[in-house]
């Protein structure tokens, strides 16, 4: 990373009220190690200071929500049993992949039926696929991944709060498709209701890289991978609009398998704001997406009175 000018804009005051929209729920010194920190962390991925006084770009928007947004609904969005359960009331169960199994500890004899998806119910790309009945050593080595990712909270080294008070667990489901490779993962960008973009993730298993295109599937920067056009796509970017009310900014992830779409899970935090995109216009472009939602009044839980941004 090349030399940085001096942090003079990395943070707002912390005696100032955040931007509309947002609320602080820490005390004045914790909101101020959280912005150090992710003041640090962005510079050193982005090779800028971000300005959180105006954050004009969308990944600076990320850090806000991290620092200012307590809306209660995140944790619920952030907990993987629970978000089935709320996109399934909204979508309907055809969209919703069935859970095969619950639990805190992997028992010594599998208890779900194979190929299968085991994953944290508290984290993210926290995940392992199992094709087949596993080995005594590999067993062994599927239990041990799986009291690892329980033993904190995920998300706090990256200011991700609303992974906090999500339950640890795990859970697993049917392997989309029955086998590998992993399905390609289409993650809809929603501002103030409207689904504007689809990152198309591509080989998550493997060499994982991904593609942004607008709601016409049209690239923003071209590139080697051109992805075809999902079958589902106008069912997709419509469930994700129905998802997306009420939220200035959320993005909701979907497979395609044989033809039909189904619910992955709600993102409030996409790359943590720390992934660079393709172009610094893209950047300022969804910023100004999500600043225009929040003007429009967009943002507020419709049953609870903490902003959700």
């Amino acid at each position: 990373m090349s030399e940085l000018p001096a942090p003079g804009i990395f943070a707002a005051p912390i005696t100032a009220s955040p931007a509309p929209g947002l609320r602080s729920g820490t005390d004045s010194a914790g909101l101020l190690v959280s912005q150090a920190r992710i003041a640090i962390s962005y510079a050193w991925r982005h090779g800028r200071w971000p300005n959180l006084a105006a954050a004009p770009r969308f990944t600076e928007m990320v850090q806000m929500r991290k620092l200012f947004d307590r809306s209660v609904r995140q944790t619920m969005l952030m907990d993987k049993v629970a978000a089935k359960r709320i996109a399934g009331s909204a979508l309907g169960p055809e969209w919703i992949v069935p859970t095969l199994w619950l639990g805190t500890a992997l028992p010594a004899s599998l208890p779900f039926a194979l190929p299968a998806m085991l994953k944290a119910r508290h984290g993210c790309n926290q995940y392992r696929p199992i094709c087949s009945v596993p080995g005594p050593a590999e067993l062994a080595r599927l239990r041990r991944t799986a009291r690892r990712w329980q033993r904190a909270p995920y998300g706090g080294w990256l200011d991700e709060w609303a992974y906090r008070e999500v339950p640890r667990g795990l859970l697993a489901e049917p392997l989309l498709g029955g086998a590998l490779p992993l399905p390609i993962d289409y993650k809809i960008y929603v501002f103030g209701g409207v689904a504007t973009h689809v990152q198309v993730h591509l080989d998550r298993g493997g060499r994982h890289r991904w593609v942004l295109h607008d709601r016409d599937w049209r690239p923003l920067v071209e590139g080697p991978d051109r992805p075809a056009r999902p079958a589902s796509l106008a069912a997709m970017l419509n469930a994700a609009e129905v998802l997306g009310r009420g939220f200035a900014f959320v993005r909701t992830d979907f497979y395609e398998v044989g033809g039909r779409p189904y619910f992955g899970e709600y993102c409030l935090y996409p790359g943590s704001g720390f992934d660079p995109f393709a172009a610094d216009w893209i950047d300022l472009e969804l910023g100004s997406l999500w600043h225009a939602a929040l003007a429009g009044g967009m943002g507020c839980s419709p049953s609870s009175t903490a902003p959700m941004m």
